[in-house]
């Protein structure tokens, strides 16, 4: 009997760990990411399709907001930023390089921190 329910408590730990590393297929996420123009727009927002699992993207010109629905078994939103950072701007999480920023176009160069 004490086996029955030790086997018992063990399978269901075993399905409890596995509810828990589910990953959400349709993860609505958002950040701050820097920039002016429409140019910057299309560059961001096409770095953001580039990253795997990318649903939507769509970033806002004037509130810096970037959104996302993103398929986090397939990449995650530390993935997104630095696909964004590699481009040349800034998120709020990742700062891209000086190099990567050197590369934008004059009207896309914005203050940096």
């Amino acid at each position: 009997m004490k086996h029955l329910i030790l086997i018992a408590m063990i399978t269901f730990l075993g399905f409890s760990a596995q509810a828990q590393s589910k990953k959400n297929k349709n993860l609505k996420y958002t950040t701050e990411v820097n920039g002016n123009c429409e140019q910057c727009k299309k560059r961001i927002e096409k770095a953001a399709y580039g990253v795997p699992g990318v649903k939507t993207a769509n970033w806002d010109i004037t509130s810096h907001q970037l959104s996302v629905i993103l398929n986090e078994e397939k990449s995650s939103p530390a993935d997104l930023n630095m696909a964004i950072a590699k481009v040349g701007h800034d998120t709020k999480e990742v700062k891209a390089t000086q190099a990567d920023y050197d590369n934008l176009h004059t009207c896309c160069k914005y203050e940096r921190d």
